[in-house]
């Protein structure tokens, strides 16, 4: 298949580019930008006129409830889910259901996803056994088998093992992925601990529980010289911590859940458990705190941290509901609508949700660059829209975001050359 998408303004992070011109995409990958390959006739065009076009969306840390199929979501519904929303790579945290914790279901996830045809999915292998914290997991398999790097979504008590985990990572030319949290301080926590915690009488979680975690890690790191990325930081303190480990040289990353970016504990007042996530919405300060570390730098990612959940999930008292967001969905809109908000520009967005996961993951991914693989988003960056429950492809509809106003829509997401979503007229 030969297609060509005339007339976008095409914004590639990856090669500083934004301008009008045309993508030429043959078997796949990307052979021109701009001027016609000779000879080239194209089984189809896409008219991208007034429209943006930018690499396919990667996301580092998206849930399909596979391959035990919890909650009853699968791979088919949101992998749809993650096309509407120019999402082509997907990375797959450990804790499914049998975990990743054998070559067998890392396989079976990524055969799964090529059955669906619509998006692309990297799983993390467990950086322990049934992530248990207590015994090792076999790395270097689980590396084979196509992961793209080792997690613990909980919380590894011990120390030792935690540093025996990130050494033999380390000598596998692994990224260790981890969601920094101290299982003592966040005991049977499930919301921020301040004010409104004790106002609404919930069990909270401290600050600390987070930067407890960061700390001890970045100590491990300093030793080791391991690759470690932070996933879905929640504390400004977290972003200040991180920031002086990459100035003074650590191999260190760190992204965070695009919710984190506009909600905080004051959403919590009403009790509404679809506001129930892990790590908790913290302060209006830690909030802004991780705003101004992603328009540094500091976070280089923003993720969707999608789990979807059937309704009864969240109908158990606060505490006693699953937490997570249903969030495929809304990372583009909200990644757009911090740009509106001028916390930064379009082109540094694209690249929050492009090259940026891309680096981090160690792929060829993420640009548009003659060559490359051919993942592209179209986006009319005008429309305006509402997100309704009802309307959402995900099979979980638990979003705090129900009825929010957006701007920019998802025409068109290619996928290897082939597309995969079109908006209907």
């Amino acid at each position: 298949m030969r297609i060509v998408i005339r007339n976008g303004h095409v914004i590639d992070p990856a090669n500083n580019t934004s301008e009008i011109r045309d993508i030429y995409i043959t078997k796949g990958h990307i052979v021109s930008t701009g001027n016609a390959p000779d000879g080239f006739k194209a089984n189809r065009e896409i008219d991208a006129t007034g429209k943006t076009v930018c690499p396919g969306l990667i996301d580092l840390c998206a849930r399909f409830r596979e391959p035990g199929l919890e909650h009853k979501a699968t791979i088919v519904s949101e992998s749809a889910a993650a096309a509407s929303a120019g999402i082509t790579t997907v990375v797959c945290p450990p804790d499914t259901d049998p975990i990743i914790d054998t070559p067998a279901v890392a396989k079976l996830i990524q055969e799964r996803a090529g059955q669906a045809g619509q998006t692309r999915i990297l799983p993390l292998g467990a950086l322990t056994r049934n992530l248990e914290g207590e015994q090792l997991s076999e790395m270097a398999a689980l590396r084979d088998a196509g992961c793209i790097g080792m997690g613990n979504i909980h919380a590894i008590k011990d120390t030792k093992i935690m540093r025996h985990a990130m050494e033999y990572a380390s000598s596998h030319g692994l990224t260790v992925f981890i969601r920094p949290m101290d299982y003592w301080l966040y005991d049977n926590g499930c919301v921020h601990e301040g004010t409104v915690s004790t106002r609404l009488g919930l069990p909270g979680i401290p600050e600390a529980a987070e930067t407890t975690a960061v700390a001890r890690d970045l100590a491990l790191v300093e030793q080791i010289g391991v690759r470690i990325h932070f996933s879905q930081l929640s504390s400004a303190r977290a972003v200040q911590m991180i920031a002086r480990a990459k100035h003074d040289g650590l191999p260190v990353s760190a992204d965070v859940s695009a919710h984190q970016l506009f909600l905080t504990e004051m959403d919590l007042l009403d009790f509404d458990p679809v506001h129930h996530v892990q790590p908790p919405l913290r302060n209006q300060s830690d909030r802004d705190g991780l705003r101004k570390g992603v328009a540094k730098g500091t976070i280089r990612a923003i993720c969707s941290d999608h789990q979807p959940h059937e309704p009864d999930a969240k109908l158990a008292p606060f505490c006693a509901t699953e937490p997570g967001i249903s969030a495929l969905e809304t990372l583009l809109p909200l990644t757009l609508r911090l740009v509106e908000e001028k916390v930064f520009t379009l082109s540094e967005a694209i690249a929050c949700l492009t090259i940026e996961p891309a680096r981090i993951l160690g792929v060829d991914s993420g640009t548009l660059s003659p060559g490359a693989t051919a993942d592209v988003c179209i986006l009319d960056s005008e429309k305006i829209w509402q997100l309704q429950k009802h309307n959402m492809l995900s099979r979980g509809t638990n979003t705090p975001f129900n009825h929010w106003e957006f701007k920019g829509k998802v025409t068109h997401t290619l996928l290897a050359g082939r597309v995969v979503f079109e908006l209907e007229p």
